[in-house]
């Protein structure tokens, strides 16, 4: 044992900055469901279980309501109540059966002063409601090797009436003058025609999300489509944060791009099948955590040669194919 702790790696440092949230799902009127919520939440579900070799520090804020007990304590502001969504859904069939979302009240936002000041190999930028600053993400950018942002956290308004989600033009925002010192921005498919991919991936590079379809990386030169884990949708909630943090890890335990958008879509797929936080069993993360490492020892040697970041590494279908057959796992459990 005192030899595998000689070889054994230090952590690899992130910062994951987003507040927590109370989410209440609504359909056809009735409360179903009350959750915690919050991009900082889905994702250290992920990071937390997949990987022993990620240690993060999260900076989010709650009011003194917040009534979840959660690993990575939040800052209580004292003149701010926790922010509150509400997801309204219908019972009418339709193509894609998103919900209707509403901020009822929103918590403090994030400061740069907020921020710790040691430095991090990685940043993600995960805000849901409005609290991430232009001037928070640049301080995240002068602290991380690289940062990760959800255009979630960038595009966002909120009708002041009703606080119904609006979406705005990246472009009119005063984020976008960062986005070539950010690594990776993820926009689900909605999202994506305000962001311009054609220009912003000259920028970084970009990933956007299309649910059961999988995900589609753009970056200056090219393009992948990813394969999905088919599932059956029960609540869209998180599952783009899951598959941000499932990304994030495989990248950070050195993964190819392609491979870890992979892990980012096996993560979503297991986010949306039943409400609320992703049941991660740990039989299921320890088969995952296997793959990953098998993963990583086979392509290590053609990384090391590899120029080019983007490309598809041989065995990228084969990777699929495993990552399906661990995803089976939850699925027999489930019956």
């Amino acid at each position: 044992m005192g030899s595998e702790n000689r070889n054994q790696l230090p952590p690899v440092r992130g910062l994951i900055v987003g507040n927590y949230c109370h989410d209440v799902l609504i359909r056809d009127d009735a409360v179903i469901a009350e959750s915690l919520g919050g991009a900082a939440s889905f994702i250290s579900t992920v990071l937390d279980g997949v990987s022993v070799s990620i240690s993060s520090s999260y900076v989010s804020k709650v009011g003194s309501d917040f009534s979840y007990s959660v690993m990575h304590a939040p800052i209580v502001s004292p003149s701010s109540l926790t922010t509150l969504f509400h997801a309204y859904f219908s019972s009418v069939s339709t193509e894609r059966q998103d919900r209707i979302l509403k901020r009822v009240r929103a918590c403090d936002p994030i400061l740069p002063s907020d921020l710790p000041s040691s430095s991090f190999s990685f940043g993600m930028a995960v805000g849901v409601a409005g609290e991430i600053l232009p001037e928070t993400l640049e301080r995240m950018i002068d602290l991380c090797d690289v940062v990760f942002a959800d255009i979630q956290a960038l595009i966002r308004e909120f009708d002041p009436i009703d606080g119904t989600v609006k979406l705005v033009p990246l472009k009119n925002t005063g984020f976008y003058s960062l986005l070539p010192r950010i690594g990776f921005l993820k926009a689900s498919a909605e999202e994506a025609p305000f962001v311009d991919v054609d220009e912003v991936r000259k920028l970084c590079c970009v990933i956007v999300t299309n649910g059961k379809d999988g995900c589609t990386v753009y970056w200056k030169d090219g393009e992948h489509r990813i394969a999905p884990f088919p599932t059956a949708q029960i609540d869209p909630t998180g599952a783009g944060d899951s598959f941000l943090g499932g990304f994030t890890a495989g990248l950070v335990q050195g993964l190819s791009v392609a491979d870890a958008a992979l892990v980012g879509n096996l993560f979503g797929s297991l986010t949306v099948d039943h409400i609320g936080l992703p049941k991660l069993d740990l039989k299921l993360l320890q088969r995952i955590k296997e793959e990953l490492v098998k993963r990583k020892m086979g392509c290590s040697e053609v990384h090391e040669k590899q120029l080019d970041k983007f490309a598809k590494p041989s065995g990228h279908q084969q990777f699929h194919t495993s990552l399906s057959a661990v995803k089976s796992i939850k699925s027999e459990s489930a019956n």
